[in-house]
């Protein structure tokens, strides 16, 4: 039986209570790749079950038995890195080079910074009279996107398994094929029966029974605003800490003394990353009025020189969008953009030239994006650039602050210091300035819309972490 027809429960591949089955499609060729059982609260409460039988014993576990268990974790997840690759580049969409460049590796960068954390951690620290005791916050729900399936897995799994809790992870039913490679590894690696569970289905069938279920003590969920909210609400009823990584509109402000050539080229590429099906990459860009003109031709021919192709071939910069429905969206989005009256610069609705079939976006730009447009506001999740011009830094902030998210943002100037000025000014959980690597110890999250808690590094590990004071220990 295929494992798309099972799930991991308590340290077995077993069968659903009474599935339902969702086609898995490609979403370069819009051919059916699998079909995967989709289960429902019956199959929730036999996971949860086992999570909270396995939580006594694995909570108890020392720190050097967790710090070797990841470690296995990430040898046999670099051993089995072509597969993630291929899963990723099928269920996805991701074009392969991207899925192996930078899609798979997210996996042992975020594993090995938490082991690294592990080794330095403090679970127990002295207070006066008071010991601070750090410990495992219990039974936790994982629910994850399609857009990084093994980032986002990794970054709440992780932590979790660091921290000595046990949990129950639903992974999107559109990518669920590298989440099922991921429990083979688990297993392979020896994670106990019943720490970790996997339960595939939809938000209404297993999400919201995992939200509500009062044996959980934290949903950790990653998604879209809306599905955020209806999750907040369904685990109201049960007080259980709820920490979220929602959507984002962020914005990219270049300053009037920037190297305009290698800053919108970069601001391209930055919004275009994973086909633009980012939640915190730089969609908004802020150019001063004055250098707009020069900077509309440089966006075009960086937009222009990305190849739009199939995902398996190597030459590939942009796969297709991950179904149907998100293709039909970004399309309504950009005729809004046109219809709104931005000026389209490259790009526009319907399919890339030579393409008849997947869901295909044409890399798009807009310019004199005024921000009250539903562009400027709303998150687009494709490659599509909204270039919106300013008179004043002050009024460069204003705009990049004028959005329900706070997910991220992104400056860029020739002086560091003028560049770490605005930064401190800008509503956002994380800002980059002048396009700096990846920091897998950085805290990643947001504020307003955008959600709350924050993954990553050692505040990853605090999120699954319960604060306990024994009071008077050192009298």
């Amino acid at each position: 039986m295929s494992r798309a027809a099972c799930f991991y429960i308590d340290g077995r591949w077993v069968e659903p209570a009474s599935p339902t089955w969702f086609d898995v499609i490609d979403p370069a060729t819009e051919a059916v790749v699998e079909r995967l059982a989709l289960g429902d609260a019956r199959d929730v409460d036999r996971a949860v079950a086992a999570a909270r039988k396995a939580l006594p014993g694995f909570a108890q576990t020392s720190v050097a038995d967790r710090i070797a268990l990841l470690k296995r974790i990430v040898s046999i997840y670099e051993r089995r890195q072509e597969a993630f690759a291929q899963a990723m580049r099928l269920e996805m969409g991701a074009p392969i080079t991207f899925s192996r460049t930078f899609q798979v590796p997210r996996g042992w960068l975020h594993l090995n910074q938490l082991i690294d954390v592990l080794q330095h951690f403090a679970f127990e620290e002295a207070q006066g009279s008071t010991l601070i005791r750090h410990e495992p916050v219990g039974v936790c729900g994982l629910i994850t996107p399609w857009n990084w399936p093994i980032n986002q897995i990794v970054v709440k799994v992780g932590p979790a398994l660091a921290a000595g809790c046990t949990m129950v992870l639903k992974p999107s039913e559109y990518s669920p094929l590298s989440s099922l490679l991921f429990a083979e590894v688990l297993d392979e690696a020896g994670v106990p029966a019943g720490v970790f569970n996997l339960v595939n289905g939809d938000g209404p069938g297993v999400g919201a029974a995992l939200s509500s279920h009062p044996d959980i003590d934290m949903l950790s969920f990653t998604g879209s605003t809306r599905a955020g909210v209806l999750v907040a609400k369904s685990a109201a009823d049960t007080v259980k800490r709820v920490a979220q990584e929602l959507g984002g509109k962020s914005a990219n402000i270049l300053l009037d003394d920037v190297n305009l050539q290698d800053a919108v080229t970069r601001g391209v590429a930055a919004c275009f990353t994973n086909s633009g099906q980012s939640c915190s990459i730089p969609t908004r860009m802020l150019i001063p009025r004055s250098l707009m003109d020069q900077a509309i031709q440089i966006a075009r021919v960086a937009a222009e020189g990305y190849h739009v192709g199939a995902t398996g071939d190597e030459s590939t910069h942009l796969g297709p969008l991950v179904n149907r429905a998100q293709f039909r969206r970004v399309q309504a989005m950009i005729q809004n953009g046109i219809d709104e009256g931005a000026q389209l610069v490259t790009g526009g609705v319907g399919l890339p030239d030579g393409i008849q079939k997947g869901y295909y976006v044409k890399p798009t730009v807009f310019a004199y994006v005024s921000p009250h447009m539903s562009i400027a506001q709303e998150e687009i999740f494709g490659p599509v650039l909204s270039m919106i011009p300013y008179d004043s830094e002050a009024e460069a902030i204003a705009i990049a602050n004028g959005t329900h998210y706070g997910l991220a943002a992104y400056v860029q100037s020739a002086d560091q210091q003028r560049a770490r000025q605005v930064a401190r000014q800008l509503r956002a959980g994380s800002v980059h300035l002048n396009y700096p690597p990846a920091d897998f110890a950085a805290p990643f999250g947001g504020v307003k819309r955008s959600g709350n808690g924050r993954e990553w590094g050692e505040y990853g590990l605090r999120e699954y972490l319960e604060v306990k004071s024994l009071v008077g220990y050192g009298t």
